[in-house]
């Protein structure tokens, strides 16, 4: 049965939320990986990951933002801080300046994290009836899952 984000459970809400709020960390945190990649590559093939790079930061910049609206859609509070986002995620910042192909492997290993936690905030929802959210997380995560494969492309 399909529910609106009002006919949840307060319990439900709330473990929903908590999943979304770790999806906007996540996010987050690499919208940050990847536009400071985007910054600093260098090499033969500068023009290509300078593109690609900024592609992803795009993408995530406003996936993060419709995770965290619907977060509110719920009623409850999206995390907005980059401290509680940093403690949060199971993304890491990398210090210093990676080489190329270690950029590359650091991004494919975030969409593949990102990808896996959208879709446990999916089933999640799923199990609530909240289609909504669900739908949300499915797309989400195809593109993560997208971003992931054009990674491992570059390292084949």
């Amino acid at each position: 049965m399909t529910q609106t984000a009002q006919a949840l459970s307060t319990d439900a809400t709330a473990q929903i939320a908590e999943a979304l709020n770790q999806c906007v960390a996540e996010t987050a945190v690499t919208t940050m990986l990847a536009q400071n990649f985007h910054w600093n590559v260098t090499g033969m093939a500068f023009g290509p990951l300078h593109d690609l790079f900024q592609k992803i930061y795009e993408d995530h910049f406003i996936g993060q933002d419709d995770l965290a609206e619907r977060v509110k859609a719920l009623g409850a509070h999206a995390e907005g801080t980059l401290g509680g986002m940093l403690q949060r995620s199971k993304v890491s910042e990398v210090e210093g300046v990676p080489a190329a192909e270690d950029m590359i492997r650091l991004l494919k290993e975030a969409q593949e994290t990102l990808a896996e936690t959208i879709a446990g905030a999916g089933e999640l929802a799923a199990q609530h009836g909240d289609t909504l959210t669900e739908d949300l997380c499915i797309a989400r995560g195809q593109t993560h899952e997208k971003f992931a494969w054009m990674l491992r492309a570059h390292l084949a």
